[in-house]
């Protein structure tokens, strides 16, 4: 699955979320808004800068849940905060005229299952993850950091 699909995929989901202010946005500026927030600038998915954050706030098992094949563990609005930072919120946010609380709603909802999809199956953006953390031992080290 390639950044088109799964920024599509995501701004589906945060369409078909339970909050009424995002049922009727764009699809497009969605995928456009989440593509700013996510991508790596070279039509990727920044993996590593995700991960990163996650880590370094305290959430490695949130991640490692994202990227396994059991089920997603939830994340809280605070915690994507943690995660992508305010300024990337409130840039998000504003890009979509949403408050920054259904902001953080929706990429909450989103988030795990974009996350997920990008790293199963055949073909995932998992090799583009380990390329960005030095391998399967960078990987492996990064994880036994975060679960310490």
């Amino acid at each position: 699955m390639d950044l088109m699909d799964l920024l599509k995929t995501g701004a589906s989901l945060i369409q078909g979320n339970s909050d009424e202010a995002t049922t009727g946005l764009d699809a497009g500026a969605i995928t456009e808004a989440l593509g700013g927030l996510l991508g790596n600038g070279e039509g990727g998915l920044d993996l590593g800068s995700l991960v990163s954050g996650l880590s370094e706030n305290g959430l490695g098992e949130i991640v490692g849940s994202w990227l396994g094949d059991g089920e997603n563990a939830p994340i809280s609005a605070d915690q994507i905060t943690d995660l992508l930072g305010a300024d990337k919120i409130s840039e998000f946010a504003s890009n979509l005229g949403l408050s920054e609380e259904s902001a953080k709603g929706a990429l909450a909802d989103a988030l795990p299952k974009v996350i997920d999809q990008a790293t199963s199956g055949e073909g995932s953006m998992l090799d583009s993850l380990l390329a960005q953390v030095g391998g399967a031992g960078g990987a492996m080290d990064m994880l036994g950091k975060m679960f310490k």
